[in-house]
């Protein structure tokens, strides 16, 4: 089972000057951080896409092509491109320019996102919203499997004959991901093409997601595709310390931004008991000691029979220290602890 970490690049509020913290500055942290997951043997680093004050990162292709070239041996991802705003040529050359960079170590992941700050920025209906993901995943999944496109759609001019350069390696084609939030119609469809699949557990239980990844499987097997080919992730909430003090202290790191986020979706204040329960055995937040995360992992693994974890890692943009000795954590104890599952 392959191990990663994800990131959305969150910005915490300067508490002297009532501003979120430099982006820059948290971008070269990250860069740092990337370089530490190599180092310890993390499989995979998902980067993901906003367009908000509170978030350092709209462009995960920047940040993953700057840790390609300080890396050797970790997948990088996006964690998610938001498809249904993107432009899916943009997206293929993107993506297969950042795995020559790496010499094959790109991904995609795919979805719609949970913010849509990003339609009005470029333009898009969100009366469009379905329609766009279905159409642009359908012209990415051709682009990225055949060298000559021809293609129409509604909601973009069509394609006659051409060619998407530069190609990716493995004969052009990258691996995509679908990611979704627990929607069956988004499931069904991931099976149906044959994508592998994550799911976001970040809050409730996730063996409440049981009866979906059970369905997935069944659709998927039903039409048609290689079984041993089937590849499954969830990507939840976590954060490693061996100091109980620091896992007490992050209740402040995580409740600032799941309040920030919550008062524009009308969520009731986020309290010291949901962060408790989370930590338990059946709750959604991977936030505990290295044994306890990774008896966590593992019971992941037994309940949806899970190929990889992504842990978020930076909600409410922890200290870079502390961050870095999450990761050390997360490499050299909860790996070795759970690669044999």
């Amino acid at each position: 089972m392959e191990l990663g970490i994800g990131m959305f690049g969150d910005l915490a509020v300067d508490q002297a000057t009532g501003k979120y913290r430099d982006a820059g500055v948290k971008i070269r942290e990250i860069l740092d951080q990337v370089k530490l997951m190599d180092e310890v043997g993390i499989d995979v680093f998902a980067m993901g896409e906003h367009h908000r004050p509170d978030y350092a990162v709209s462009s995960p292709e920047m940040v993953l092509a700057a840790a390609a070239s300080i890396t050797k041996n970790i997948k990088l991802a996006s964690g998610v491109t938001v498809l249904s705003s993107s432009e899916p040529v943009k997206v293929y050359e993107d993506f297969s320019t950042l795995d020559l960079i790496s010499d094959g170590r790109a991904e995609i992941f795919v979805g719609r996102g949970s913010f849509i700050e990003s339609f009005p920025l470029y333009g898009y209906s969100l009366n469009d919203y379905e329609e766009l993901f279905d159409e642009k995943l359908e012209l990415l999944l051709k682009i990225n499997s055949e060298e000559n496109v021809t293609w129409s759609g509604k909601l973009r001019a069509p394609m006659q004959n051409q060619t998407v350069y530069p190609r990716a390696k493995n004969n052009g084609k990258l691996s995509i991901w679908r990611a979704v939030g627990g929607t069956p119609q988004s499931v069904l469809s991931a099976a149906k093409l044959g994508m592998p699949l994550v799911v976001a557990i970040i809050g409730g239980m996730p063996a409440q997601f049981k009866n979906l990844v059970e369905f997935y499987k069944q659709e998927y097997q039903k039409a048609g595709h290689d079984v041993s080919k089937m590849q499954i992730a969830i990507h939840s909430h976590t954060f490693v310390s061996d100091d109980k003090a620091v896992v007490d202290g992050y209740f402040n790191n995580y409740k600032s931004q799941m309040d920030r986020i919550g008062a524009t979706r009308g969520w009731a204040p986020y309290t010291k008991m949901q962060y408790d329960g989370g930590r338990a055995r059946e709750g959604a937040l991977f936030i505990g000691n290295p044994e306890e995360v990774a008896g966590k992992i593992a019971y992941m693994k037994e309940i949806f029979g899970i190929t990889r974890f992504i842990g978020h890692m930076d909600v409410g943009d922890p200290a870079h220290d502390i961050m870095m000795k999450s990761i050390e954590l997360f490499g050299e104890k909860v790996k070795p602890a759970i690669q044999d599952l």
